[in-house]
């Protein structure tokens, strides 16, 4: 959910903020917020019927970027907003976990909640906490006429948004680019760069120009590529011009059919056959092909720049590359290798699948190269290289025969991916995130606990929990994180990247500039 369409995260961030903010340990802080609840206390009270409260006090003389007054009347107004089913985010968190909102005074936020939710003391504008305020001054007239189609083609959402973040925009060329200038009445104080220009450039190769010629100073929401990142590093490393960040974001894993209605070959549902899949691709050789050695190499969807790496690791099942143990798992499962050097058995006979991806060239590259080694090793797997427009057909990927690349945002929601609650099926129009079908009653039990448990520490120790079990029975093969680059010149002091969002512009308001040519 976003309350404006500027785009990613860290563009959003310079005009629009939440009642917190993740710092760059990726621990919650108060922003528009003077604090934030403590669980334990009355500003976080769990209430017998199995609800919650929290209240949040807003810091003192909080404005709009046109001057008016923001108080804790503009977040009730936006629940309202947001919970009409017309405007599409009705059902998103934490809009869909809300009982309602109470405003005691201008600067007092009482939200109450259908049922316990760890993160409802840390409200941002991230994918899974997002709960921006909206201007009730400016869209409340509108909004009680009930025109949905009108109320969402307002020019308030674009060309003539008012926000609360460290910038105030100031024009807006759609599609092409933005300006905003620093904000004095920021709640954290006025930014320290007086002007921004954010252009929006879909080639990667003109990124990287404008970048060797001095015209962009940073490059945030990922209009990079890893490899023309390298190419920026190359450049700029031997005269100090720059810095090239790579840190995970996107986590790329193989889903595997496991639905007696859909698998081919039924034996994918064997946990043994999944396992010497997994122990049969050599992540080196791709890390070596496909980013040159700099990947960042996966065994779960969390992230090595998670503060609870460490614990979910030392829990996580691990598939090295062992082609003894790929032949050891195919002989228990009843295969041998027929004439023609493939898996055959008395039960399924040959071992013939699909292994597909969307189209695009790194995609591609690792279709190429994991096809090609699983084939030489015994397994007939043929290459599907789907159309981009086929990502939005949920029917086709969620009901695939075989084997099939994709990606997403890892952390702990990709792990509760892979619930019963989340199953694909027609009456859900197959939208549901568990593509691959793979359910586990073990698995399920943890995941209502993990999602009742308040304590981050307990969260954690849970969430190890459900990364064993989920790795254990080898739900899916795991690949890697997506490499995601930003690029900035050596005259910008302050960017750094959250973890595990990857918000690069979190403390925008403390960045400076001094630019070589003054």
């Amino acid at each position: 959910m976003r309350d404006f369409g500027l785009g990613g995260r860290s563009t959003v961030s310079l005009f629009s903020r939440g009642l917190a903010i993740k710092d760059a340990s990726g621990t919650s802080q108060p922003y528009l917020a003077e604090t934030l609840p403590q669980l334990n206390t009355d500003s976080w009270r769990v209430l017998p019927d199995g609800g919650m409260e929290t209240t949040y006090r807003l810091r003192p003389d909080l404005t709009w970027h046109d001057g008016t007054a923001l108080t804790s009347e503009d977040w009730a107004f936006s629940w309202r907003v947001y919970q009409v089913p017309e405007l599409g985010h009705a059902g998103a968190s934490p809009i869909d976990r809300i009982m309602g909102i109470d405003t005691p005074d201008a600067r007092t936020l009482v939200i109450r909640w259908k049922q316990p939710w760890a993160q409802a003391g840390m409200l941002d504008v991230t994918d899974q906490t997002n709960f921006p305020p909206l201007p009730r001054h400016l869209l409340e007239e509108q909004f009680g006429r009930a025109n949905w189609d009108g109320f969402v083609a307002l020019p308030y959402w674009t060309v003539e948004y008012i926000g609360q973040g460290p910038y105030r925009l100031d024009r807006w060329e759609i599609g092409s680019f933005l300006e905003g200038s620093a904000f004095d009445k920021h709640s954290l104080g006025r930014p320290l760069i007086d002007k921004v220009r954010v252009m929006f450039i879909a080639d990667a190769n003109a990124v990287v120009a404008n970048l060797l010629a001095g015209e962009t100073q940073i490059t945030v929401d990922s209009p990079l590529a890893f490899q023309q990142g390298m190419i920026v590093r190359r450049e700029w490393a031997p005269r100090n011009v720059g810095t090239v960040l790579v840190y995970p974001v996107f986590y790329r894993w193989l889903v595997v059919q496991q639905r007696a209605e859909f698998a081919n070959p039924r034996s994918l549902r064997d946990i043994r056959v999944r396992k010497a899949l997994a122990h049969s691709i050599d992540k080196s050789a791709l890390n070596e092909a496909l980013f040159e050695g700099e990947g960042i190499m996966a065994d779960s969807p969390i992230s090595n720049n998670s503060a609870f790496f460490s614990l979910v690791d030392r829990a996580t099942a691990k598939y090295p590359y062992d082609l003894r143990m790929t032949e050891q798992l195919m002989t228990e499962a009843g295969y041998t290798k027929g004439g023609d050097g493939t898996y055959q058995s008395a039960a399924d006979g040959r071992f013939s699948t699909e292994l597909s991806v969307l189209a695009n060239v790194q995609n591609q590259q690792e279709l190429g190269i994991v096809g090609a080694g699983w084939r030489q090793l015994g397994f007939d797997v043929g290459e599907i290289v789907w159309p981009q427009a086929y990502g939005q057909d949920s029917q086709l990927r969620n009901t695939h025969p075989g084997l099939s690349g994709t990606n997403g945002p890892g952390g702990p929601d990709a792990v509760l991916d892979y619930g019963v609650a989340t199953l694909p099926r027609p009456e859900n129009r197959w939208l549901g995130s568990n593509r691959g079908g793979w359910t586990n009653p073990e698995f399920d039990r943890l995941a209502g606990t993990f999602n009742s448990t308040l304590v981050h520490e307990e969260r954690n120790q849970i969430l190890a929990q459900l990364v064993r079990v989920l790795t254990s029975d080898a739900a899916y093969i795991s690949l890697w994180f997506n490499p995601t680059v930003t690029a900035y010149v050596t005259g910008l002091t302050g960017p750094g990247v959250v973890p595990p969002d990857g918000d690069v512009a979190w403390n925008v308001h403390l960045w400076q500039y001094q630019s070589p040519r003054s």
